[in-house]
């Protein structure tokens, strides 16, 4: 799939089927987080590939009971490891939308989560204290397509040379 496809017809999937992920679709989606940009190239990020379904299932509640994040077969948990610096946020945002992007050229869903207990995330897969957990990524086959969602005009985010409202 040619990269504008994937990012033109990836959408937020929130069902999935319980059909593992192939092993070369999972490297690939993994590949993509490791060959992306970073800040001075600092690569100060580490991703938790959760694959145990007693740990799936007990980020749902962690998750604020979102029940598709424990049917996928993989949850990619994104962490900054030196979160005090200016762009570890960034950083990690980039190399997770990098995994999102080549999930969908393996025929696999991802949804964003941003909507999750930071502390507890911590203490279920034993993150150190002085990391920041930055969002998580259920990936698995898609078990419905995903709805596109309204996006706004180009003439809306685009002004020329300065702001303008």
């Amino acid at each position: 799939m040619e990269v504008m496809e994937a990012i033109r017809t990836r959408r937020s999937i929130r069902g999935y089927k319980s059909d593992p992920i192939p092993e070369d679709s999972l490297t690939a989606v993994l590949e993509a987080a490791r060959v992306a940009p970073s800040a001075a190239n600092r690569q100060e990020y580490k991703f938790i590939v959760v694959k145990d379904e007693s740990l799936r299932k007990a980020l749902v509640p962690i998750c604020h009971n979102q029940a598709f994040v424990g049917e996928a077969p993989v949850v990619i948990v994104g962490c900054a490891t030196n979160p005090k610096r200016r762009y570890s946020f960034v950083d990690v945002a980039i190399a997770m939308d990098h995994m999102t992007l080549a999930a969908r050229a393996h025929g696999l869903g991802t949804c964003w989560i941003g909507a999750f207990s930071e502390d507890k995330v911590k203490q279920l897969l034993d993150i150190p204290e002085h990391v920041s957990v930055v969002c998580l990524l259920p990936v698995g086959i898609p078990a419905k397509e995903g709805i596109m969602r309204s996006r706004k005009a180009h003439e809306e985010l685009y002004p020329e040379n300065r702001w303008q409202d």
